[in-house]
Order: C-alpha cells, then sequence, then structure tokens
C-alpha cells in the first residue's frame, strides 16, 4: 500500500498507531504508550503526534495529554492505511445459514441479517430490500383465501416477492382463476412494477368484459396500490441497538435518545442509504462516510459513521449497511458488508 503523499514514513506509522489504539480502547493516546512500539522516544513521538495535530490529523481533547483522531485522521487511514478483516469461519457459516434459511423471504432475510450485523460488529446493522418499483415481475400468483378474498403473490425477477391481500367483487372460484391468471401474466410479466403501475390498466383493461372473477377488476381498481413500492419500514431492517449503545460514546442520555429517534424512523435510513454516492459505487463493494459526510443526526448529536454496500436482486438494489460512531473498526465493519452484500446479491459468496 502506497504511502500517503504529504506522510513521512514515521507519521503514517504513528497515525496508524493511534487510529488503531483509540479504536480498541476508546481512550487517547498518549506519547509514552507508543514509544515502545514505534521504537522512538517518548519526545520523539510526542513531536510526531504534534506534527500531525497540525495538518488536522489528530485532535488533542483538553481532559487528557493523548490525542484522538479527527474525522480527517479516520478519512486518511481508511483510505490508504486499513486493512479488510476478514471473517471467522464461524461468522461466514451464522451469516451464510441466515440466507439459506429464509430464502425466498427477502424482508426476513433482512431482519435476520440485520441482528446478526449489530451483534457482530457491535453497531447498528442495517439491511435495505431493493426498491420493488425496479423489480421485474415474472410472473403473478392468486390464492383464494375466503368467498371474496384473495391473495395477490407478486413474484420478481431474482427470488424477491410481495404479497398482497385484496377483495374481489363476486364470490372466488379457484378453476376459474388460472385462465385469468394466465392472461394477467401474459400482458405484465416481463414490465416493471413501475411500468405496471403507469401502463397497467391499459394493457389489462379489454379482459374485463369477460372476467368472471373479478380478479381483472381488482386489477383495474387498485392497480396503483397493488404494485406499489413498499414503505420505508417494510424495507428497512434495522438490528443492534443495544449493542450501540453499550459502546462508551453513548454514555450521555441524549445520545441514546438519538439512537432511539433513528431507529425508530425508518425513512431516515432509506434516505441515507440511497444517496446517490453511495449507490453509484461497484456492486458489493463498500462505501464509507465518515462524521460530516453522513449529514444526519442534529447539532451536538453523536457523530456517526457508515459503512454500506449495495448489492443487486433481479436488477433491483438494496443495500447493507452498518452505523455507528467514528471509533469503529472500520476494517471489520467493511469485511463484514462486503460478505453480506456478496451474499444477498446474485452471485453469492463461495
Amino acid at each position: 500500500m502506497a504511502r500517503p503523499p504529504d506522510l513521512s514514513t514515521r507519521e503514517e506509522d504513528v497515525l496508524r498507531r493511534v487510529v488503531q489504539h483509540f479504536i480498541d480502547t476508546a481512550a487517547p493516546v498518549g506519547s509514552k504508550m507508543l514509544a515502545d512500539d514505534v521504537g522512538l522516544s517518548s519526545a520523539s513521538v510526542r513531536a510526531t503526534m504534534r506534527e500531525l495535530e497540525d495538518r488536522g490529523y489528530l485532535g488533542h481533547p483538553h481532559t487528557s495529554a493523548g490525542r484522538v483522531p479527527t474525522e480527517a485522521g479516520y478519512r486518511l487511514y481508511v483510505d490508504d492505511m486499513m486493512d479488510v478483516t476478514g471473517l471467522s469461519p464461524r461468522e461466514a457459516a451464522l451469516l451464510r445459514e441466515s440466507v439459506r434459511q429464509r430464502l425466498g423471504d427477502l424482508e426476513a432475510v433482512a431482519r435476520e441479517t440485520s441482528r446478526l450485523l449489530g451483534r457482530l460488529t457491535h453497531l447498528l446493522g442495517v439491511v435495505l430490500t431493493p426498491r420493488l418499483s425496479t423489480g421485474v415481475l415474472e410472473r403473478i400468483e392468486v390464492v383464494p383465501l375466503a368467498a371474496t378474498r384473495v391473495l395477490f403473490v407478486l413474484a420478481l425477477r431474482g427470488g424477491i416477492a410481495r404479497t398482497v391481500h385484496a377483495e374481489v367483487d363476486v364470490e372466488v372460484h379457484p378453476a376459474a382463476i388460472a385462465d385469468v391468471v394466465r392472461q394477467l401474466n401474459e400482458r405484465l410479466a416481463g414490465h416493471t412494477l413501475d411500468e405496471i403501475r403507469r401502463t397497467g390498466a391499459e394493457r389489462v383493461q379489454d379482459l374485463a368484459g369477460d372476467d368472471q372473477t373479478g380478479i381483472v377488476r381488482v386489477v383495474l381498481r387498485d392497480g396503483k396500490a397493488l404494485f406499489r413500492e413498499a414503505a420505508p419500514e417494510r424495507r428497512a431492517a434495522i438490528g443492534g441497538a443495544q449493542h450501540l449503545v453499550a459502546q462508551p460514546e453513548f454514555t450521555h442520555p441524549e445520545w441514546v435518545r438519538d439512537v432511539v429517534e433513528l431507529v425508530e424512523n425508518e425513512d431516515v435510513v432509506v434516505h441515507l442509504l440511497e444517496k446517490p454516492r453511495l449507490f453509484d459505487g461497484d456492486a458489493d463493494r463498500a462505501v464509507v462516510l465518515i462524521g460530516r459526510e453522513v449529514e444526519r443526526g442534529r447539532p451536538g448529536g453523536p457523530a456517526y459513521s457508515v459503512v454500506t454496500a449495495p448489492y443487486a436482486v433481479g436488477g433491483s438494489v438494496g443495500a447493507v449497511a452498518v452505523l455507528g460512531p467514528t471509533r469503529m473498526d472500520y476494517g471489520r465493519a467493511v469485511g463484514l458488508v462486503e460478505y453480506v452484500a456478496a451474499l444477498l446479491g446474485e452471485s453469492p459468496a463461495d
């Protein structure tokens, strides 16, 4: 890995060690602590720390003689010094099993995987399911539930499925449904849900006259709701809040409240993870936002970092992320997020 152009070998070594020590201990790092590690005198280490502070990479808390990384220091560390940490065989098996057991139910996969991410990182784990509006419909299935009640199953390319209950205006006869469903699939399959919302009525209008099941009339009457985008609370699975608030940064009650508010407002999480700069990258590759780059929170609240990677299912894009304080193990977070994104995508990790 090439050395950052504005740092000497000594400065790079000291900065890397300060970041790693602070991530591990949450305590400001003093020159005596590093002297033996780097083979220098305390005075030499102290002078190097001062140079790094002058360049904006280290901060100097008023209550301590030690230094802590600034957001710029974390950014330089993540971009030029960090090693991505691999998963243990046990961790990889846990995550693979989480996905395998719930294959076909992406919402269930998201819930369990976000919980595991939170547990493994001690941060907030987030799995955002893909936008259904960009998913391509493979087929519609209609399952009778009662005399005038049916279940629409929308199977999308890539194994995503959405179910919607609907009321029909005539008594349902299961034997009569198959032919109507076949005709609906001939007209609608192969199009995105967004296209069907806009043009579906025109595509099936001529089928209404001969429909004895009421199914076509449901599509005409409720099509916009039937093929709508899922609400934010159905797309964002968030787990691990109990692990996040156990971090030293969250000893202040107002910071804990900030986490609770974040967990309860899934639309904020969805908006954050669907920023263009996060979704324009390579599939399965993590993007790291640090502190003010996250652009959320209130003045005086905790500074967050987000590590996220997109994944693609059937042409639709979702996201995997962990969120926590700027003092996080970025190498481990990147390794976990990229592994999960590969599992959830169309080319699962081995």
